[in-house]
């Protein structure tokens, strides 16, 4: 059955469902995803914890079943496809890519996707030791570039990849650290047209400061716009500034990260001001895709450490997505794309797929705000 949509949603996937050698290493035997969703509790009055799984349980992504169903939920709930997470860290050095592997070499689920590299080295977040570095991610020049884009070769002349302007869609995380983009973007286009294809869409998703970030100097297509910084900004514009330089020569702090210290408690910013605060407008200079992101809290991986986005609603998320979907609803059809961030990621408190709380709540908001 074939959906017609107002936008192209695309939904990034994380892949860290099943046990691998890495983290059993790591973090103890059998350590996934779910290890961290299942220990977490509540750190203040009102703090939603842990969230658990509704319809699809604590699943385990070797079970062909159980892609299907996430397929399924989302093909029936308005998302065209899923941006897999991809890791390589250089040096062919690869993690967690078993689930795509699979889904690549059987033809199933029959729905569509694309790769999104997640460029950056593995730390402990898991247990909120940032500075712990488990595998570093490197760039060791253009042989590695080439043996990287053979890896993925295959996935991009899949049927089922998603395309722009008729090229694959590839998404950089983070696309400042590349040591030399332009070199590395021109590199993999030419590969991509002598492998006979008509190029790759870069997309890069360049997290705080994307205004000082411009995709076409640096080899890119597009970039992704996420909110986050802008809901960061309307709460630091709330606290006192006078006590800054105050507090910046007694702690060599701001009063903000003092106050938070203090409280012993993780950064909370209301779900509402990421709403309030998104921006309005994409840039004018170049392309730039929107970013929505239903919820946020990752405290089951960093404890007091972390951030959390409370009281996100469905109704909330509604209003969030609205906006997203204005932004880029007078383009051509092609190009009419809104990321999702994410499709599964719980231990980030970050995900579309129903739990115990809403069930199928926040999914039903995107059939109604995106399926004609």
């Amino acid at each position: 059955m074939t959906i017609e949509r107002a936008a192209r949603l695309i939904a990034f996937y994380l892949p860290q469902y099943y046990p691998i050698p890495e983290n059993d290493a790591w973090w103890g035997k059998g350590f996934t995803e779910w290890t961290n969703v299942a220990r977490a509790r509540p750190l203040f009055p009102g703090h939603y914890q842990p969230h658990v799984p509704a319809d699809l349980g604590f699943y385990d992504l070797r079970v062909p079943e159980t892609r299907q169903a996430q397929a399924d939920m989302a093909r029936s709930h308005g998302i065209e496809g899923f941006a897999y997470w991809h890791y390589w860290f250089g040096n062919a050095r690869r993690l967690l890519d078993r689930p795509f592997s699979e889904v690549l070499k059987s033809g199933e689920p029959d729905f569509p996707f694309c790769l999104a590299w997640a460029n950056e080295s593995w730390t402990g977040i898991w247990y909120g030791a940032r500075d712990r570095v488990l595998i570093e991610q490197t760039y060791p020049g253009p042989r590695d570039e080439e043996e990287h884009f053979y890896a993925v070769l295959d996935a991009f002349c899949d049927p089922r990849y998603i395309t722009v302007d008729g090229k694959p869609l590839f998404v950089v995380f983070a696309p400042r650290e590349l040591p030399e983009p332009r070199r590395f973007t021109d590199h993999w286009r030419e590969l991509a047209l002598r492998a006979g294809l008509k190029g790759v869409y870069f997309v890069g998703f360049p997290q705080f400061g994307w205004r000082e970030w411009e995709p076409n100097a640096n080899g890119f297509d597009a970039a992704i716009l996420i909110n986050m910084h802008a809901a960061f900004s309307a709460i630091y514009q709330r606290i006192p500034s006078r006590l800054d330089p105050l507090f910046y020569r007694i702690k060599h702090q701001s009063y903000s990260q003092w106050r938070r210290e203090r409280s012993n408690r993780p950064f909370v910013i209301p779900y509402s001001t990421l709403v309030e605060a998104a921006d309005k407008e994409l840039a004018s200079t170049f392309v730039q895709y929107p970013c929505v992101i239903p919820n946020w809290d990752n405290t089951p991986r960093s404890g007091k450490n972390g951030l959390v986005f409370h009281e996100s609603t469905p109704q909330l998320f509604a209003s969030h997505l609205e906006t997203a979907l204005l932004q880029v609803c007078d383009r051509d059809p092609q190009h009419r794309i809104v990321f999702v961030k994410s499709w599964n990621e719980w231990a980030e408190g970050n995900y579309l797929e129903p739990d115990q709380r809403f069930g199928l709540q926040y999914l039903q908001v995107v059939r109604g705000a995106v399926v004609k």
